[in-house]
């Protein structure tokens, strides 16, 4: 397999108060741990600014003005509660966009097999209308549409494994048959979604887990439920929300994933990928907040997309 890297020294720039969980350290710490040894064959690149009059292939035409009109001169503007917007936000949601269609180009041209995005901030809380939940743009389903509309991608998949569920990327393809979203997450928690009844069209599956539970639920949700609903969808192309804070180790969260868990997710995509689509891949960041498990996580999921295996690696 050749695995792309795609990050940017500019997510820094993308500032939040002081505390807030999601800030530049969280891609401090995947670089760092995919800089020992283990990764030196990945291919690695800087992401490039995209445009973000791309939003509105999944957000309504007056999203980009409200970022615009909610983003200060200096210092730190709020959307929400928990969802802020600074000065150089919109820079760095652009190099994120940016970012995950380069990665979706040399997949889709065949340069790589796969690729991981680490980027920030976040995107699949985004709704057709609402930034939310850290969230500003919702990356992953800009990809999806981009793929269509470029690619002439007929199918594409998303799955989720983030602790919370992707209400904004349900949101966006809940009417839409063309794409499949699959969601492992805890329940209850933020944002209140993803109930196993909300199915869309018959594209949505969503499997709740239980606070405390470990990665032997995690398995049994995607050996029987959302597995055979990949592969019953036969996708063009595999998209990975790819948030690590279903880990033990994560404050926001009660689910007890351990990092290794997400190495046997990710292989387990990977065989779909493999039969189904060419092993044509592309994984995005989303969450995960505390620095070493975010760290163990990303770094079992990357090596996984990289050979297959996890060899031996620190959590």
């Amino acid at each position: 397999m050749t695995t792309l890297l795609v990050s940017q020294p500019n997510f820094a720039d993308h500032v939040t108060p002081q505390g807030h969980p999601e800030r530049a350290d969280r891609i401090r710490a995947i670089e760092e741990a995919l800089s020992r040894p283990r990764f030196d064959k990945l291919l690695r690149r800087n992401a490039p600014s995209g445009d973000l009059m791309l939003a509105e292939l999944v957000h309504d035409s007056r999203y980009l003005s409200r970022l615009r009109d909610g983003r200060p001169a200096e210092g730190i503007g709020q959307i929400d509660a928990d969802t802020f917007i600074s000065a150089n936000s919109l820079a760095v949601v652009a190099t994120g966009l940016g970012g995950a269609l380069s990665a979706l180009d040399a997949v889709l041209l065949g340069e790589v097999d796969n690729a991981f995005c680490a980027i920030r901030p976040p995107g699949h809380h985004a709704e057709i209308a609402t930034p939310m939940g850290f969230c500003l743009i919702n990356t992953v389903a800009i990809v999806a549409r981009e793929a269509q509309r470029k690619y002439g991608a007929e199918r594409i998949a998303i799955i989720d494994f983030d602790v919370h569920h992707g209400n904004g990327t349900q949101d966006i393809f809940k009417a839409d048959s063309t794409v499949f979203y699959a969601s492992t997450h805890q329940m209850p928690l933020f944002p209140g979604t993803g109930k196993p009844s909300e199915t869309g069209v018959g594209n949505i599956t969503n499997v709740p887990l239980d606070p405390n539970s470990d990665g032997t639920s995690m398995r049994d949700a995607y050996l029987t439920r959302i597995i055979p609903a990949l592969i019953d969808f036969s996708p063009d192309l595999i998209l990975i929300s790819a948030g690590f804070d279903a880990h033990e180790r994560d404050p926001l969260a009660q689910l007890n994933w351990q990092s290794a868990d997400y190495g046997w997710l990710t292989g387990k995509l990977m065989d779909v990928a493999g039969r189904a689509c060419g092993n044509r891949i592309v994984s995005l960041l989303e969450g995960g907040y505390d620095l070493k498990g975010l760290a163990g996580g990303a770094s079992h999921h990357v090596a996984m997309l990289m050979d297959g295996a996890i060899g031996r690696l620190e959590d």
